[in-house]
């Protein structure tokens, strides 16, 4: 075979190879790890949601420009970074789910691999995914050996037990607080659907990872006292409100909603001076509390 012709064929062969690298990943270097990155919800889905509300109420004018794409928005399938990022997270979850240790060492290994180089940027990717669509934070726990955790913003419990799955309820719990934040600490149950729709979660459709949406807002997280549902007067046809329920208000803050409501805009908490008053006033109360129950306590152990 002339020489020229046999070039060729070694190019081809190699930009074939190159194409199936791109695309897939062998069982034997991930073991496992599902393979079908879209069967992670993309944070755009979040993102476009409250992008697409109405925040004037709340907000100064908005910021410049930004040069780059704001990384809710870009196109999960096109990105090989993004791809990186999908498999990632379910490598993390399933890590967790089974108890196992979380290391920089597996997630280059069986992962990001030739991506070594970016791997800083997968993990702050990552990270904004695991907090908007499971409510959870990727922290490293041990700097020395490079080990790395995840950690829930809310503990979802049942008489001190975890409830099964509880990882991506806390996402959208997450979002249901938010829109109730939003809105006045008193949200619509229907204001709360549009969301929810946008982001691809409908009342009368079971969901592929939240399950049942209406039956784990309606009953799970009122019945946990994470929502606190009435009937709104008067109404007809019949129609429900939301306010946070108190194990909401004990296990997190207007502050940390609020800067999960930033982190989705890519702003910061002041850029929305009215809530991030609300906010800061609900923190002075709370710090006024702590020191009145220490004064309390202080007074008992003093007789």
């Amino acid at each position: 075979m002339p020489r020229g012709q046999k070039s060729k064929l070694r190019a081809r062969e190699k930009r074939r190879q190159a194409r199936g690298e791109n695309h897939t990943m062998s069982t034997a270097e991930t073991p496992s790890l599902p393979m079908a990155p879209e069967t992670v919800p993309s944070t755009s889905n979040t993102t476009e949601a409250f992008a697409g509300m109405n925040l004037d109420e709340g907000a100064r004018s908005p910021r410049e420009e930004r040069p780059n794409i704001p990384r809710g928005m870009e196109n999960i399938r096109k990105d090989p970074l993004n791809k990186k990022v999908a498999l990632l997270v379910q490598f993390l979850l399933q890590k967790h789910q089974n108890k196992e240790p979380i290391t920089k060492a597996d997630m280059l290994k069986y992962v990001i691999k030739k991506y070594k180089g970016y791997f800083d940027e997968i993990i702050k990717r990552t990270s904004e995914h695991l907090e908007l669509a499971f409510g959870v934070d990727l922290k490293e726990v041990d700097p020395v050996r490079q080990c790395y955790t995840l950690v829930s913003k809310l503990n979802l419990t049942c008489n001190g037990v975890l409830i099964p799955d509880s990882m991506p309820k806390t996402g959208l719990l997450m979002v249901v607080l938010s829109v109730i934040f939003m809105k006045g600490n008193c949200a619509p149950e229907e204001e709360i659907w549009e969301v929810l729709n946008m982001m691809g979660v409908y009342a009368d459709r079971r969901h592929f990872i939240y399950g049942d949406p209406r039956k784990i807002i309606q009953e799970d997280f009122v019945q946990l006292k994470y929502l606190d549902c009435r009937q709104v007067p008067n109404s007809d046809p019949l129609q429900y409100e939301f306010r946070w329920g108190p194990r909401a208000c004990a296990e997190t803050t207007k502050m940390q909603v609020l800067e999960f409501l930033a982190k989705i805009h890519d702003a910061h908490p002041t850029d929305f001076p009215i809530w991030y008053e609300e906010a800061l006033k609900d923190e002075e109360e709370r710090a006024q509390a702590r020191v009145a129950a220490l004064a309390r306590t202080s007074a008992i152990f003093a007789k």
